[in-house]
């Protein structure tokens, strides 16, 4: 199975370099993105320090996540919100799918959730006979397609408008040439009733703070708000790595989610829920339910330098700057989570015998190391996971004894030059020309190396 996996990321990897209309597609995006970058930052004082900043508080709540996970419990469950704990995915969609049975319910409204996805609950759900509403834009675009998310915020990266426009006017009998705002009216027309008659709304959570056990949702569509006013029972899904300090911490990670994610100062709406709705609240849910979910993130956790991965505020900035990502797009990965973050995090949430390939798919550019806000040393940690897969046995048997090859011939200078060009390029041709690549073409090396000529260069000086 775990080669399956990779073969197939280097098929698909292979038909989508060579797509030039989705290479301009992507580099079109990344301008876009990048001038929304570039606006959103230049609002910090000292960008390079709220870094800084968000990365020692991460540092510091997974040193001590046991101790913020607790007070976060017992803060939501003093307000009468119930936490429920799921060791991996399997348990977290049981768990979800009891809470709606309970309730009677055969509808739900979602607002988009990365944990969600993760966990693959629309198709779980859809096979147990519920009818899931997306209710944010482009994963209402995308359920109409059938299609999974492209990158972790901009869900239909790789949509064309025309292509979207097309599929409301053949769906909904909007115009042809309809704007975006017509687009989004419709959508609204479509939603808006369901907000009133569905009694169970599902959402992510951005940051789930400590100190006061209420939950931050961070989104530009208002859609999660409208769900967690409406809907009787409100369901929130996290991971154990979404939990901050403080309240207080909001001030320094919201802002940076913002701009790296969508180029803003800050986002549209942004939501604190402490809990179920109060006897003096005029909305808000009858019933709250937290669902923290592990899958594989203890894993993570207990590696002492990659556990880094769990300071991904999930914005989303290292894809979009990644080379990689922007030849080979976001499906080619297999994971909710593409990109180099996806690249680091995903053998641990989905196994590193069938996902360990990823660490490899990156040219260690520095880029997305450069654009991180919370300062994840990425390129590193990929180069770790790359070491361990090796370690472990996880590459193919033939693949790692021709590098131990390679490393014992590149490390003895006189055995190196022992063997003359025409010995070297034969061996370049035979073992090394399918990894080199077929459109590439294989260098031819010298009947003598460097190291030969600049001695018998000396030699003839002296």
């Amino acid at each position: 199975m775990a080669q399956e996996f990779a073969e197939q990321f280097r098929q698909d990897s292979a038909v989508k370099s060579f797509d030039k209309g989705h290479r301009e597609l992507m580099r079109v995006n990344t301008e876009k993105y990048l001038a929304r970058l570039e606006e959103g930052t230049n609002k910090f004082v000292d960008l390079q320090n709220s870094k800084k900043k968000t990365h020692l508080l991460k540092w510091k709540t997974l040193e001590n996540l046991d101790r913020y996970l607790l007070d976060f419990e017992a803060n939501f469950t003093r307000r009468g919100g119930k936490v429920i704990w799921a060791n991996d995915a399997e348990e977290a969609r049981q768990e979800i799918l009891r809470i709606i049975e309970q309730q009677d319910a055969r509808s739900v409204l979602k607002a988009t959730s990365l944990l969600c996805d993760e966990i693959d609950l629309l198709n779980y759900l859809q096979k147990n006979k519920v009818d899931v509403a997306e209710t944010d834009f482009g994963a209402f675009v995308l359920d109409l397609l059938q299609e999974k998310p492209y990158h972790m915020v901009n869900r239909t990266l790789h949509l064309e408008f025309e292509l979207i426009a097309k599929l409301f006017h053949e769906k909904y009998g909007t115009p042809a040439d309809a704007t975006a705002e017509q687009l989004a009216n419709a959508v609204r027309e479509i939603m808006r009733p369901k907000y009133m008659h569905t009694e169970v709304g599902i959402t992510g959570a951005n940051f789930l703070l400590a100190d006061t056990g209420s939950i931050a949702i961070t989104e530009n569509e208002g859609n999660a708000r409208l769900i967690t006013a409406f809907t009787k029972v409100h369901i929130a899904v996290a991971g154990i790595d979404a939990v901050i300090p403080s309240l207080l911490d909001l001030g320094l990670f919201s802002p940076l989610w913002s701009s790296h994610a969508y180029g803003q100062p800050s986002a549209v709406y942004n939501t604190i829920v402490n809990g179920p709705r109060q006897a003096h609240e005029t909305d808000g849910p009858e019933e709250m339910y937290v669902v923290l979910i592990d899958n594989g993130r203890t894993d993570l956790l207990a590696e002492k330098e990659q556990r880094q991965g769990l300071y991904c505020i999930q914005c989303g900035a290292c894809a979009q700057v990644s080379p990689v990502y922007q030849l080979i797009g976001g499906h080619t990965y297999q994971s909710v989570y593409p990109g180099p973050i996806g690249a680091l995090i995903t053998p641990y949430i989905r196994g590193k015998k069938d996902f360990n390939h990823l660490s490899f798919a990156s040219p260690l550019s520095g880029k997305p190391d450069q654009v991180c806000p919370v300062n994840i040393a990425l390129d590193k940690m990929l180069l770790l996971n790359r070491k361990d897969a090796i370690e472990q046995r996880l590459v193919p048997q033939t693949e790692r004894k021709l590098w131990q090859g390679f490393a014992y011939f590149m490390e003895r200078r006189r055995l190196l030059d022992f063997f003359g060009g025409k010995t070297k390029n034969f061996f370049l041709r035979n073992f090394f020309k399918k990894l080199w690549g077929k459109h590439r073409e294989l260098p031819s090396l010298p009947q003598k190396s460097f190291s030969q000529q600049w001695r018998e260069q000396q030699k003839k000086k002296n």
